[in-house]
C-alpha cells in the first residue's frame, strides 16, 4: 500500500484498487498541524500495515472570545475557564528559522483497522520527538528526542543539538534512551530483519555542521558499536560523513551493508560488520550523486553536474565483494546544457615557514564554471558559500548555469571550514571567521585569475548569509578590486545577532568560545565581535551593492541589511535593497528565487558591462 499527504492535513492511503482511505487528520481535533517536512517529520507503516505513525503539533486550547460585558444577554466565562482566558498571548517557543510553526511536536498513530487516532503518551516533557519508526515487534516506537530545556535553539541546518535515540514501549509507557547520554543524533534506520539500528551521531555544541560517526545498535542486546568514526584528516578512501540525514531506505537486503551519500559528491557502500567503505561512484564523470532509495537491492539515484541537470539512474547491488564496477542504467537522461564547462581548482595556501600548523597550509578547492562560447577573458563572479560549515558540491545549479550562458564565469569557493574535507578543516575556522575564510576566498580569486582566461578588471561577488559576510570583508579589504556585489540575507553586525538570531550560540563558537544557555555577553566579547564585523569597516566600501532580504528571516535578521544599506547610502555608495515580506533566510519559493536572480543578473550587467560574445573585444558599459 502507498500513502500521501494532501495539504499537510489530509492523509490518503492507496492500494491496487485505488484510494482506500482518506482522513482529515486535523479535523479530528486530536492535534494541530501535521509535520510533513523538516527534521521532525516522518510517516511510517507498522509492519502489519494497519497503523501509521507520524508527527504533529500538540493541540492547544483555542483563544477565548472577548469579554462580553457589552453584549446583551451574554454570560461571563465560567470559573473553570478563567485560567485559559488570560493565556492567549503567552509566548510559545519554536525551533527557529524555517521551523517557526514547530513548537511542541507529538507522536500520533492512526489505526486503519479500528479507524481511530491517538496521541502517544510517555514521551518525557523535556523532549521534542520526531523521525519516528516502529520497533521490530510493532509494540513500541523508536524516535529521536531533542532536549528543549531550558530553551530551544534553532534546529534547521544544525546537527549539533543535544538529542537521543529513544524507545517508547506502548504497553508500559516506559521510555528508554538507547544512544549516548550527551550526543547529537539523527536518522534511525532499522535493518530489514529488525536486528540492527543504524543512526548518525555527532558532538553537542561546537560547529553547527560537522563530521559525523555512523553508529549501529543491536536490537536484542542493546549494544552499540561505531561503524565509521569521525575523520579528522581525509584520505582518498574515505573523507567522512557529513550528510544531515541517512537516506530513508539505506539498508541492503542482506541486513549487513548500507548506502549513504558523502558530500561533496559520492555514494558510499558501508559494510557494517567489517567497517569498510566502498566508493560506488569513484571516477565518474558526473559531479554529484544522490541516493533516492534502496529497495531490495535496487538502487535509485540521481546524478548531475554544473552543466548537466539531474538524470535518474538505477542499478542492482551485486553480492558482497562484487560491487565494483557497478552498472548504472539511465532511466530518464537529460541532455547537457550548452555554453557551460566546469573544472575543480585546487588552491594551495602559501607556506610561511616553520611552526605552521597543518591546517594553515591545507589545500582547499573551488569549482570554476565558464562559458564555452564567447571570447575570453571572461568576467568573473566570485561565490563563497554560506554556513560557514557547508559546501559547494558539483551539482546542477540552474542559476549558476544561467550566469555562464549570460557570459560570466563563476567561481564557487570551498574555503577551509567547508564540509567534506575532514573535521580538522572544519575546526580550523573556529576563532578565525572574518580572517581565514576571507583570505582563502581572495587567494582562490588570485590563483584562478593567474591560471584561467579571466578578466581581472571585471570581478563581482555573489553570496548569501556567511558568504555575504565574507564578501563584505573583501569589499572593505579590496575597495577597488570588485566592480559589483549582490548579497542575500547578509551577516554584517555580529554582536547585533546575539539578540536577534535563533542560533546565538554560533556567535560565541565562531570566536572559539564555549557556549552555555545561561551565558550573557560581556563587553570584551561584544567588542571582538564588532571588530570582526563588516559593518565596522563599511567606510572603506566603494563597490555598488545589491541587498536581498526576507522579512521573516529568523537566522539573520533583515535589520542587518537595513543597517548596512543606510550606511552605504549615507556615504554615497550605490546601493539597492530588495525586501521580500514573506521571505525567510533561504529566500525560497519560485517567484522569490526568480526575482532575486533577475535582479542580481541585471545588477552585474549594469555594473560589469555586457560580456564579450562577438569576438571584437568590446563590451557595453
Amino acid at each position: 500500500m502507498g500513502m500521501c499527504w494532501a495539504g499537510g492535513r489530509l492523509l490518503e492511503v492507496w492500494d491496487s484498487g485505488g484510494c482506500s482511505h482518506s482522513v482529515d487528520l486535523t479535523a479530528l481535533g486530536k492535534h494541530g498541524d501535521v509535520y510533513t517536512e523538516g527534521p521532525f517529520a516522518c510517516l511510517a507503516w507498522s509492519h502489519s500495515e494497519t497503523r501509521l505513525l507520524y508527527v504533529a503539533e500538540k493541540s492547544r486550547p483555542k483563544p477565548q472570545p472577548p469579554c462580553p460585558w457589552d453584549v446583551p444577554g451574554a454570560a461571563w466565562p465560567a470559573a473553570e475557564d478563567e485560567d485559559e482566558e488570560g493565556k492567549q498571548f503567552v509566548y510559545h517557543e519554536d525551533w527557529g528559522e524555517a521551523l517557526s510553526t514547530r513548537s511542541v511536536p507529538v507522536l500520533c498513530v492512526l489505526d486503519l483497522q479500528g479507524l481511530s487516532l491517538s496521541v502517544l503518551e510517555g514521551v518525557p516533557e523535556h523532549l521534542s520527538p520526531g523521525q519516528a519508526l516502529w520497533s521490530p515487534d510493532d509494540r513500541g516506537v523508536v524516535f529521536v528526542g531533542w532536549w528543549h530545556k531550558p530553551f530551544r535553539l534553532g534546529l534547521n541546518a544544525c546537527s549539533n543539538r543535544r538529542s537521543g535515540i529513544f524507545h517508547l514501549d506502548l504497553a508500559s509507557g516506559c521510555c528508554e534512551l538507547l544512544s549516548a547520554e550527551k550526543g547529537s543524533v539523527c536518522s534511525p534506520r532499522l535493518s530489514p530483519d529488525g536486528q540492527r539500528l543504524l543512526y548518525l551521531e555527532g558532538a553537542v555544541g561546537g560547529p553547527h555542521r560537522q563530521c559525523l560517526r555512523l553508529r549501529m545498535l543491536t536490537w536484542q542486546t542493546r549494544q552499540t558499536v561505531t561503524v565509521l568514526d569521525v575523520v579528522q584528516e581525509p584520505t582518498e578512501a574515505f573523507a567522512g560523513l557529513y550528510a544531515e540525514a541517512l537516506p530513508p531506505r539505506c539498508w541492503a537486503a542482506d541486513g549487513r551493508r548500507c548506502l549513504c551519500s558523502a558530500p561533496p559528491q559520492d555514494l558510499l557502500l558501508v559494510d557494517t560488520e567489517a567497517c569498510t567503505v566502498t566508493n560506488l561512484t569513484a571516477g565518474s564523470s558526473e559531479g554529484c550523486w544522490e541516493l533516492l532509495t534502496l529497495q531490495w537491492d535496487l538502487l535509485v539515484a540521481t546524478c548531475s553536474a554544473p552543466h548537466h541537470p539531474p538524470s535518474l539512474v538505477v542499478a542492482v547491488l551485486p553480492p558482497a565483494g562484487q560491487e565494483l564496477p557497478l552498472g548504472w542504467v539511465p532511466v530518464e537522461d537529460t541532455p547537457t546544457v550548452p555554453g557551460v564547462t566546469w573544472k575543480t581548482l585546487t588552491i594551495q595556501p602559501p607556506s610561511s615557514g616553520q611552526g605552521q600548523a597543518a591546517q594553515d597550509t591545507q589545500a582547499f578547492e573551488a569549482l570554476l564554471l565558464s562559458p564555452s562560447d564567447g571570447t575570453p577573458p571572461h568576467p568573473l563572479i566570485v561565490c563563497p558559500h554560506g554556513g560557514p560549515h557547508a559546501v559547494f558540491d558539483a551539482r546542477w545549479r540552474p542559476s549558476m548555469a544561467a550566469l555562464c550562458q549570460l557570459g560570466f564565469a563563476v567561481l564557487l569557493v570551498n574555503y577551509r571550514g567547508s564540509l567534506g574535507f575532514g573535521q580538522a578543516s572544519i575546526s580550523s575556522l573556529l576563532s578565525r571567521v572574518g580572517e581565514q575564510d576571507v583570505t582563502d576566498t581572495q587567494l582562490a580569486v588570485e590563483q584562478a585569475l593567474h591560471r584561467e582566461p579571466l578578466d581581472p578588471h571585471r570581478l563581482a561577488l555573489l553570496a548569501g548569509s556567511h558568504g555575504a559576510f565574507i564578501a563584505l570583508h573583501l569589499l572593505a579589504r579590496e575597495p577597488e578590486r570588485y566592480q559589483a556585489c549582490a548579497l542575500r540575507s547578509p551577516v554584517s553586525n555580529l554582536p547585533a545577532l546575539l539578540g536577534t538570531s535563533d542560533i546565538p550560540d554560533w556567535r560565541y563558537t565562531s570566536l572559539g568560545l564555549p557556549y552555555s544557555f545561561e551565558r550573557v555577553p560581556c563587553a570584551e566579547e561584544v567588542a571582538t565581535m564588532l571588530l570582526r564585523s563588516p559593518i565596522a569597516q563599511a567606510a572603506q566600501v566603494q563597490t555598488p551593492v545589491l541587498l536581498c532580504v526576507g522579512a521573516r528571516d529568523r537566522r539573520v535578521s533583515p535589520t542587518q541589511a537595513l543597517e548596512l544599506y543606510r550606511v552605504l547610502r549615507a556615504r554615497g555608495v550605490p546601493a539597492r535593497l530588495l525586501w521580500y515580506p514573506e521571505g525567510g533566510h533561504a529566500l525560497a519559493g519560485v517567484e522569490t528565487q526568480a526575482d532575486v536572480f533577475k535582479n542580481c543578473a541585471h545588477w552585474f550587467l549594469q555594473h560589469l558591462g555586457q560580456p564579450r560574445r562577438d569576438g571584437t573585444g568590446q563590451h557595453s558599459p
